[in-house]
């Protein structure tokens, strides 16, 4: 005979002469780290069979990338040159602006892609499904961390090697090419987390691609498409200190070189502090959406 708690997992195993209290088991460290990596598993599969999150993730990024260094590649190569913002490289000067932007553009498209896959997932039952199931409460939502820090890595690994046959190099060194990939890494869970908040709190996706309009025109009004001299003076104020362009003028410091300490500084401060923000009303709410 079985006695169910309130969540509606079986918590206490009547056996004659004995009581074993399943719910210690089930939020066990031994459970947590092979329960994680089936979900992780589980959810990279997930995308990699989904047409849309392959697509958003890395072919539209990898055409955006081609496509930019054809139509705009020699006007910011000129504009460049004529103010001396290349730092001596007098070649694809413009790749140390796309390449950035491209690979912070897969990332919000993926995971805004992801969180209308989680949000469909609440709504089908899938998460009402692995609540009730003997499974570790925590390993849900960080598998879906993981996961994405996984896609992230593949995502900009793709972008570079693009970037790289269109004349993309780390001038810089190998040091500061891990660290660019860090930086995709801080900024991809700091969006992540935001889109998550909204996606299980809300079951309608239209708010999630809200915010990818949004960060779609805060990728025109940055310096992954114009310098920022290029832009009028009331408006560089905010086009400087966005969060996308803080991230792209990281990444162009640390693979052509320039100033690195400012722009790092902010994007620490705009992706930590999205997920200070939004990581309490994320956890609370994919908790919420499990039981729902």
């Amino acid at each position: 005979m079985t006695s169910a708690t309130k969540n509606g997992a079986t918590a206490v195993e009547r056996a004659p002469g004995k009581r074993i209290d399943r719910t210690k088991k089930e939020n066990s460290l031994l459970q947590f780290f092979p329960q994680t990596l089936i979900q992780v598993q589980r959810l990279l599969l997930r995308w990699l069979r989904d047409p849309l999150t392959v697509i958003q993730s890395l072919v539209f990024p990898a055409l955006l990338l081609i496509i930019l260094n054809m139509v705009l590649g020699n006007q910011i190569q000129t504009f460049a040159n004529l103010f001396k913002l290349c730092e001596g490289k007098t070649e694809h000067c413009a790749l140390y602006g796309t390449v950035p932007m491209t690979a912070l553009a897969g990332i919000m498209a993926g995971s805004t892609a992801g969180a209308i896959t989680l949000g469909r997932e609440g709504a089908a039952g899938l998460l009402a499904r692995f609540w009730v199931l003997p499974v570790h409460r925590a390993s849900g939502l960080v598998s879906r961390i993981l996961a994405e820090l996984v896609r992230i890595t593949i995502g900009t690994i793709v972008i570079v090697i693009v970037g790289y046959v269109l004349g993309f190099r780390f001038e810089q060194g190998l040091p500061a090419a891990l660290l660019f990939i860090g930086v995709t890494l801080i900024f991809g869970l700091g969006f992540a987390t935001l889109v998550t908040s909204i996606a299980v709190f809300s079951a309608k996706a239209t708010l999630v691609e809200g915010v990818s309009l949004l960060s779609s025109l805060l990728m025109f009004f940055s310096t992954g498409f114009v310098l920022l001299p290029a832009f009028p003076e009331w408006i560089k104020p905010l086009v400087q200190h966005q969060p996308l362009t803080c991230a792209i003028d990281t990444m162009r410091a640390l693979s052509l070189g320039g100033p690195l300490q400012g722009p790092l500084i902010g994007t620490l401060l705009w992706s930590l502090g999205a997920v200070v923000v939004f990581g309490i009303p994320a956890v609370i709410g994919f908790s919420r959406a499990s039981r729902r």
